[in-house]
C-alpha cells in the first residue's frame, strides 16, 4: 500500500487525522503541499465532481501525481464521490493512490456489491477503496438532515465489501458557508464499536474548531476540505480585481489569493496533525 494510505491507517490510532482539499487547479494544489511541507505532515489532494467537469481524470492524475512526487511530504491522490465505477477504474490507472466509490444513496445489498467490485480492482493496483454509508447532507441544495449510518450498515459494508476506510453521516454537512454542524459523538462512538477501518468524515469545513479536536482522539482518520479554501480563494480573489481593475494578469491576480489560500491550508492542516 502507498506510504500516504498507510499513514491514513495508522492515523486513526494516533490522535491525528490526515486532511483531504478539493482543489481545482495546479496552483492550489501547490498552495496545499507548499502549507503541508511547513507543516510537516501528509495530506491529500482530491478531486470531486466540479472539478471532473472542467478537466479529464486522466489529467488530474498526472497534474497531481506529478506534484505529490516532488513534495517533502507524502501527498496522496484521491478521487471523491464517485458512482461510474468506469471512471474509478480509469482514475486508478491514472495514477490515484485512493478512490470513493460513493453507493450511499442505493440500496445497501447494491452498495455493498459495487464496493466489492471496486475493491476488487483497486486491489492490484495498492489503491485503497473509501465507501460509504448513510447519507451526508449538501448544504447549498437546501438539505438540512442526512441518513445517520447505522452501526449495523457500517459493519456490513466494510465486512462484506472489504473497505479500506469508511465514510460515515454522524451530524456533518457538506458545504456549509455561515454557520456550523454539531458532531453526535455517540453516534459516531457506536460505529466505532463495530468497524476496525479508519473513518472518515466529509463535509469538514462546516466542523466547530473543538469538535475538530475531539474527532482526532477518535477513529476518525481523514476529513474532507473544500468550503473552507474555497471562500479564501473567492473572496481575495474579488478584493484583488475590484482593487486593481487595470491588472489583466493571471499570475498577478492570483499571486495574494494564492498566499491567503496557503495560510488557510497551514491552519487547518496544523489543527489536525498530532
Amino acid at each position: 500500500m502507498k506510504e500516504i494510505n498507510q499513514m491514513i491507517s495508522e492515523a486513526s490510532s494516533r490522535n491525528m487525522i490526515v486532511p483531504g482539499f478539493n482543489v481545482f487547479g495546479h496552483e492550489e494544489a501547490l498552495a496545499v503541499v507548499k502549507a503541508a511541507e511547513r507543516a510537516a505532515s501528509p495530506v491529500l489532494l482530491m478531486v470531486n465532481r466540479d472539478a471532473r467537469q472542467a478537466m479529464a481524470i486522466k489529467h488530474w492524475g498526472a497534474l497531481f501525481s506529478s506534484i505529490a512526487k516532488m513534495a517533502e511530504v507524502p501527498i496522496g491522490v484521491h478521487l471523491d464521490h464517485c458512482t461510474d465505477l468506469d471512471l474509478i477504474q480509469e482514475a486508478i490507472k491514472s495514477g490515484f493512490t485512493s478512490v470513493m466509490y460513493d453507493g450511499s444513496k442505493l440500496p445497501l445489498e447494491d452498495n455493498i456489491r459495487n464496493s466489492r467490485l471496486v475493491v476488487q480492482v483497486a486491489a492490484s493496483w495498492d489503491v485503497a477503496v473509501e465507501g460509504e454509508v448513510g447519507s451526508v447532507p449538501y448544504d447549498d441544495l437546501g438539505e438540512t438532515l442526512g441518513d445517520f449510518t447505522t452501526p449495523e450498515e457500517a459493519k456490513s459494508v466494510v465486512e462484506e465489501a472489504g473497505l479500506d476506510w469508511l465514510a460515515v453521516s454522524v451530524g456533518n454537512i457538506h458545504r456549509l458557508t455561515d454557520r456550523k454542524s454539531t458532531i453526535d459523538f455517540q453516534a459516531l462512538q457506536a460505529i466505532e464499536k463495530v468497524t476496525n477501518v479508519p473513518l472518515v468524515i466529509h463535509g469538514a469545513s462546516g466542523i466547530r474548531d473543538e469538535d475538530r479536536q475531539q474527532l482526532k482522539k477518535s477513529r476518525v482518520a481523514k476529513v474532507n476540505i473544500g468550503t473552507a479554501l474555497r471562500q479564501v480563494f473567492g473572496q481575495s480573489l474579488r478584493r484583488e480585481v475590484l482593487a486593481f481593475p487595470e491588472v489583466f494578469d493571471r499570475m498577478t491576480l492570483f499571486k495574494n489569493p494564492m498566499r491567503l489560500y496557503e495560510e488557510k491550508a497551514y491552519e487547518l492542516i496544523c489543527q489536525l496533525k498530532k
